[in-house]
Order: structure tokens, then sequence, then C-alpha cells
């Protein structure tokens, strides 16, 4: 018998957090996240998230052994944003058993049609500025910084309940044996070009990052405004993602594109630490944990790009060009050897012509799923 337990104690808490790291435990390509970047996500007295929204969270135990969990979310920031009733679900993951998904996923879907909401949208943890999407394509290697793995057999089980594609995620692959030349040396002369129109390209100032980070919030949610799925981000929800990459943040992988003294672009590459926390045992820094991730830090060769837009009005002079050409030719110095760029929307269009442009290879897709409820 399947019983599902709504998530109300510290224990509970930490039995969600920890779920996969059993689920996924024989498996090389799991990267455990950050047991505290987890629980202060998760919980309500810390997260931003919750000064707007609310979720409740789930576990599905038979026999007294944890088997799933999943969490149901109303963002209500995406809702005032779209105008639409459209829920969230997210932290799905489950053994491969059909009856335990269908409780998990009805479960889900019944909060949030109780909350009046007519659509679930998934999976988001807590909305398309985290950690989303399903993996859908290429399950033979650990995934970069920021980005979700699961196992091959939750595709099944997630489409035999109804759930259909809402839109595809990219990923898209540079390796530093087959970099454009061309395309590198033409970023420069473009970048030439932009300066005589006065937009000029410049690197982070970390001795201002609390200024810096202020800069990055309009022009994020004005350049993502259009895509799908996109919410919003509040002040104190940058000012927390800031903090928490602040530790892992390389200056000379972030950039700003300004004219007139306005940011009109900004771009994001950080090295990819899950070549170093796939080591770290259940994503525990202590006791020994925070030595692995501090010598593995030492050793990184990727990199992920993880946000890169421009001010509608300026996206057709090649400003992402040059944003990509400069931070690939930093990290080439700093001997890293492999890059990913994501995710890009399948249906941008201007963005996936600028990957391709400079011989970025998609490699892997992640899905997210819809359904009436």
């Amino acid at each position: 018998m399947i019983e599902i337990e709504k998530v109300a104690t510290k224990k509970q808490l930490r039995q969600f957090i920890d779920f996969p790291h059993d689920l996924y435990a024989n498996d090389p390509n799991y990267v455990p996240m950050l047991y505290m970047e987890q629980e202060a996500l998760l919980n309500p007295k810390k997260s931003p998230f919750w000064q707007h929204s609310k979720a409740e969270y789930f576990l599905a135990k038979r026999d007294g052994r944890i088997v799933g969990r999943i969490a149901a979310i109303r963002n209500n920031n995406h809702i005032a944003f779209t105008g639409k009733q459209e829920g969230f679900f997210g932290f799905y993951d489950v053994v491969n058993d059909v009856e335990v998904s269908n409780k998990l996923l009805d479960t889900a879907a019944d909060w949030l049609r109780e909350e009046g909401l007519t659509k679930m949208i998934g999976p988001a943890s807590f909305s398309t500025n985290e950690v989303v999407g399903l993996l859908v394509e290429n399950f033979d290697e650990p995934p970069f910084i920021m980005n979700s793995y699961n196992a091959a057999y939750l595709v099944p089980l997630i489409e035999q309940y109804g759930l259909v594609k809402f839109t595809d995620l990219l990923c898209y692959d540079f390796r530093d044996d087959r970099l454009p030349h061309d395309a590198m040396d033409f970023a420069e002369k473009l970048e030439n070009r932009l300066a005589e129109r006065g937009v000029t390209i410049r690197k982070i100032n970390m001795k201002n990052f609390k200024q810096e980070i202020e800069k990055f919030l309009p022009v994020y949610n004005a350049s993502w405004a259009e895509n799908t799925g996109f919410v919003p981000m509040t002040d104190a929800e940058i000012r927390q993602i800031g903090k928490d990459l602040k530790a892992v943040i390389d200056p000379d992988l972030v950039y700003f594109a300004e004219k007139e003294g306005k940011i009109i672009g900004v771009a994001l590459a950080i090295p990819n630490v899950n070549e170093a926390q796939i080591r770290l045992k259940r994503g525990r820094l202590f006791p020994f944990g925070v030595f692995k991730l501090l010598l593995g830090l030492r050793r990184i060769k990727s990199m992920r790009i993880l946000a890169l837009g421009t001010l509608k009005e300026y996206r057709r002079l090649g400003i992402d060009v040059c944003f990509y050409v400069r931070i690939i030719k930093a990290a080439l110095g700093k001997g890293i050897r492999r890059a990913e760029a994501s995710w890009i929307l399948e249906n941008n269009d201007l963005m996936n012509r600028a990957l391709l442009q400079i011989k970025g290879e998609v490699y892997r897709k992640y899905r997210m799923y819809e359904k009436g409820i």
C-alpha cells in the first residue's frame, strides 16, 4: 500500500532532501545538491520565494520506506505576470513504479486544483529561474552546475500520466578542439564596431558586487520577459542568487554591455562546480566534504554559461556573440576545455542561431511538461 505524507517536520524535510541520494546511490552520473542550499531553498523561513508564493511537499511511502517525493507549487508572481491560473510541480523523484508516480502526481494536481489552478507545469523548482526540466536526452554524463539529473525511466513515467511537452530546453556543448576561430576573429571586429556606436563590454566589478547585482536584475527581467514560462525575479531573489553564487563567480567570466552608462546586456558563466561536488557524500560539506570540494575546485576543466541576454532594442547588434567569445577566450586562458551554454529555449531562434554560428552543438535536452487539471 502506498501512503502519501505531507512534509510537516524537520525530519520529514531532511528525508525529502535526502531521498534522491538513496534513489541514485549507484548512479555514477548523479551529483548531490548541497544540503545547506536545498534546505535554505525549501525552508519558508529562509527562502525569498515564500515572501510572495507557497508550496507543499509530499513523500510517498511503501511499507514504511520512502519511494518518491514531489512538490506542488503556487507561484503568485507567475500568475500575476502571465494572467494564467497555472501551477508548478517539482522536486519530482520516484522509484520506477507507475503506481507510485501516479499517486504523487495526483497529489500535486489535487493540491493545485484546491488552490484554484487549472494547469500543472513542470518539473520546476520553484520557477524557471531555478532548476527546471526533466532530462530527456543524454543520460551518460553528470549534469553541469544548477542543472537537474534524473534516470531515463522518469520520461515514460511522466508521459503515461498524460503530461505533454510544454517546451524543450537545449544545452549546447563547446570544446576547445572545435572552436570557430573565424567567428572569434569576427567577434573582435564586431566589438570594435559596437564601440563606434557607443556600446562597450566590461567585466563585473567584484569590489562593488552588491551594486553590480542590482544592475543585473532589471536587464534580466526585461531580457527574459518573452521567454516561455518566465517568472520575473524579485529584488530579494536576485540578491539571494548573488549571495549563493558569489563564492564561485570568476570575474573574468561575467560581463556587462553598456551604452551611455546604461546596462543593456548581461552575461554570466560559472565554473562547473559539479566536477567537485559529485564527490560529496549526500551533499554534506561537513565534516570532510569541504576538503573534497576545495581540492576539486582547483581541478575544474569546464564551465556553464548560465545567463546571457540583451534588451530587446539591442538584440541584433551581435552583442550575444561578443559575450560568448569573450567568455570562451577567458576560459581557455584558465585551462577550461569545455563549456555548456544552457539552457536555451527551443523557440529562441536568435540565440540558437548565435550559438550555432560559433559552432555550438546541442548535446542534451531538458523538457518541461504540462497538463490541464
